[in-house]
């Protein structure tokens, strides 16, 4: 039996090569080079259904390039892309159906109304005739689009038209959506609403989100993945990425501080950074916090402690601390 979707305003849809696999998209020794120059390095990923991977790497990384070849807009140089069981190489027609893309730069035709547009969407998608007002008008309602239909695309705001970008690549049901920096140049109210639109869509599509933005990554995504100099260089949960932003540090002032010698001799502490002559970084083993007996020590040996203040890492600590260790492992 071919699974139904019950959409939000009562309409059903029906996919009718929906893959029951929880595997939607995998990509295997993915390369692309230029010449001498490789801009991807023989990456190797999967992409569970109703997951959201996000995609991370400064400027230059590969991930653009890498986005290009899993939407088929550009050919590897080598590798395997298989997407809802068909290889996006050797099946180029069966696979690309099973796609969604929105590209940096929205492809619209902006003389279009939105409802215009949306409906060309739909036959260059080769949605049954039948179905075409029943698959518009869910793009529309999903992407919050009721209130402009009528109007020319190009004279939206840019969240509007990056929400119609977001409705063209949901529009024939894809199993992967790949969004490529799908809040750039946004403001504020426009990517809160953006974000919500994404986590809404992976209810019901497996997403891969390439963005430069780490807070993103920490409020829409399941899984990281961080890109640099074209490899793959970390892999993980978002839980287990977030781990590493666990507090390992503590500032601790000190009236009468002791010798540092004797600090570093308390339970849990690695090593203590002095500061000034009564202000310390203690480093210490995240499973061993050592502020009770730091506390302990203070007030019976009289060292009149101050401050005592976790020292927390950032999102943006994290990445830059993977991006550094690899180039220096190089």
């Amino acid at each position: 039996m071919q699974p139904i979707w019950l959409q939000p305003n009562g309409l059903i849809l029906l996919n009718l090569h929906y893959n029951m696999s929880s595997v939607l998209l995998s990509a295997k020794e993915l390369s692309r080079s230029y010449g001498q120059q490789h801009a991807v390095q023989n990456i190797n990923f999967e992409v569970n259904k109703g997951e959201v991977l996000g995609f991370l790497g400064p400027n230059g990384a590969g991930k653009s390039t890498t986005m290009k070849m899993l939407s088929g807009n550009l050919s590897p140089t080598h590798g395997e892309i298989i997407i809802n069981g068909y290889d996006l190489l050797s099946q180029p027609k069966q696979a690309k159906t099973h796609i969604g893309y929105l590209p940096e730069t929205p492809p619209l035709y902006k003389e279009l109304t939105v409802k215009e547009f949306l409906s060309f969407c739909a036959s260059i998608n080769n949605i049954p005739s039948a179905k075409h007002k029943a698959a518009v008008n869910t793009a529309i309602e999903r992407c919050g689009l009721s209130d402009v239909t009528q109007r020319l695309i190009g004279h939206l705001s840019k969240g509007y038209q990056q929400r119609v970008g977001i409705a063209q690549a949901i529009i024939h049901t894809p199993a992967v959506v790949i969004l490529d920096e799908p809040t750039s140049g946004l403001d504020p109210i426009q990517i809160r609403e953006i974000r919500h639109l994404i986590r809404d869509i992976a209810t019901e599509h497996s997403v891969i989100l390439s963005t430069h933005i780490l807070p993103e990554v920490e409020m829409l995504c399941d899984r990281v993945q961080i890109i640099n100099n074209g490899q793959l260089i970390l892999s993980d949960t978002i839980e287990g990425f977030s781990q590493q932003m666990q507090t390992s540090h503590l500032l601790v002032e000190l009236t009468f501080p002791p010798t540092v010698n004797v600090l570093e001799n308390i339970a849990g502490i690695i090593t203590v950074e002095t500061i000034t002559s009564t202000l310390f970084r203690i480093h210490y083993s995240p499973e061993h916090n050592p502020t009770n007996e730091i506390v302990s020590h203070a007030a019976t040996e009289q060292w009149q402690l101050t401050q005592l203040t976790p020292q927390q890492h950032s999102l943006e600590d994290v990445f830059m601390k993977i991006i550094r260790d690899e180039q220096a492992a190089q």
